[in-house]
């Protein structure tokens, strides 16, 4: 049985059912994420097993513990439906991802030739941080013997970027992020870290998942050379530029909507960012602003990042920093090649132009810099016909469960 501290039975909601969607079904009700693939669930304080010793999310509840704290038997046809509600849901990882997505397909593309998509696709509302790249490192690497070269030494020496490496640390605990860096975008990553990110993500998130194929198949511990192409049924990739260009820049809403110049939905040059001691943003989530121009100063540096959704508004389809704080990975076409792209500007720009969708590059896939990060892309999930049978079938249970409580009384 789960109890608060002082006694009680748990309130009603918390489940027992070991299927769960990303700030769903959780016993704290405050969004923390699950882990898959093992027994543990992290929780917050207040719960507490039955011996009564304080859950942390350094100190989780095992899944055996969570149960439906009703005095009711629960009907079979709610579980199916919650079963079959779960499984049309994106699979849960070891860390959490926020998805928008990207809709209006088969629009058209901008002047500039770029931005036309002929499916509809998710990309991540925000850029990959450094708490999301150390869950990655910690999973795949618990020795630290950095396989594939995933941790550039750099993202503990220099000052903008944000994750420490621990030698004495305990195995699965080597890499460490550093003070208010844990919310600011991973920096000093490659196209193939990126790529290993994709590969892990799509095996499952877990210490055995394998970096080496799956979205990619890179060969023979590849982290430099010519880029492989992206794999049939990848469900996470980089975008290509086409799908980063259409999230960061399309004015959305139709086909034939147009684009704007900056991905705050505004032709206007944004605003610099300020920031404050701990690196969050001057501008909030809205308004025309971006972290460019060296004007976040803060961490003793003259512009740094920072945290990821506080430097102003949304693209149209609600991605955040898609102009500013870090340049990030794209696909260019998919297909194998001896670069890759990059879009949308950094911190670290003197003016507007590298954050616009007229500027692009594509360097050598193995550049890792201070200005660099990444966000992925994912196919937007489509319920397997298996999950609307078992829907529809715990609906009509719970129908007849409905009629026979009524002919009862």
């Amino acid at each position: 049985m789960v109890r608060r501290p002082g006694g009680g039975r748990a309130p009603r909601g918390t489940g027992r059912i070991a299927i769960f969607s990303k700030k769903t079904l959780n016993p704290c009700g405050e969004g923390r994420f699950f882990r898959c693939g093992t027994r543990f669930a992290h929780s917050c304080e207040r719960w507490t097993n039955s011996n009564d010793a304080p859950r942390t999310q350094d100190n989780p509840i095992p899944t055996s513990f969570i149960r439906f704290a009703t005095s009711r038997p629960i009907p079979v046809w709610l579980l199916l439906l919650l079963a079959s509600v779960a499984g049309g849901l994106p699979r849960v990882h070891a860390i959490t991802i926020d998805w928008v997505t990207v809709g209006d397909p088969g629009n058209a593309a901008d002047d500039t030739t770029y931005g036309a998509v002929a499916d509809e696709f998710r990309i991540m509302k925000f850029e990959f941080t450094n708490s999301q790249y150390t869950e990655f490192l910690n999973a795949i690497d618990p020795d630290g013997s950095n396989p594939y070269s995933v941790y550039n030494p750099s993202m503990s020496s220099d000052a903008r970027a944000g994750i420490l490496f621990e030698t004495d640390s305990t195995p699965g605990g080597k890499y460490v992020v550093k003070t208010n860096m844990g919310d600011k975008p991973v920096n000093f990553v490659s196209w193939f870290d990126a790529a290993r990110v994709s590969n892990w993500l799509m095996n499952g998130a877990t210490g055995t998942s394998s970096t080496e194929t799956g979205a990619y198949t890179l060969v023979g511990g590849q982290t430099s050379g010519t880029a492989p192409a992206v794999n049939p049924g990848a469900t996470f990739y980089i975008p290509t530029e086409n799908q980063w260009y259409k999230a960061a820049y399309y004015v959305g809403n139709g086909t034939n909507a147009g684009y704007w110049d900056f991905a705050t939905q505004n032709d206007t040059t944004p605003t610099p960012v300020t920031s404050g001691s701990t690196g969050i943003g001057s501008a909030g989530s809205t308004g025309n602003f971006a972290n460019y121009n060296q004007t976040a100063d803060w961490n003793a540096q003259d512009g740094n990042v920072t945290t990821v959704g506080t430097n102003g508004g949304a693209s149209a389809y609600a991605a955040f920093d898609m102009s500013g704080n870090v340049f990030e990975w794209n696909d260019l076409d998919g297909t194998a090649g001896s670069s890759r792209g990059l879009r949308g500007g950094s911190w670290d720009d003197m003016g507007s132009l590298l954050l616009s969708s007229s500027d692009r590059s594509a360097p050598d896939p193995s550049n890792e810099d201070r200005i660099i990060g990444f966000r992925l892309a994912s196919p937007v999930p489509v319920p397997e016909p298996s999950t609307w049978v078992m829907a529809a079938a715990g609906l009509a249970c719970g129908g007849w469960h409905m009629v026979r409580r009524r002919r009862a009384r």
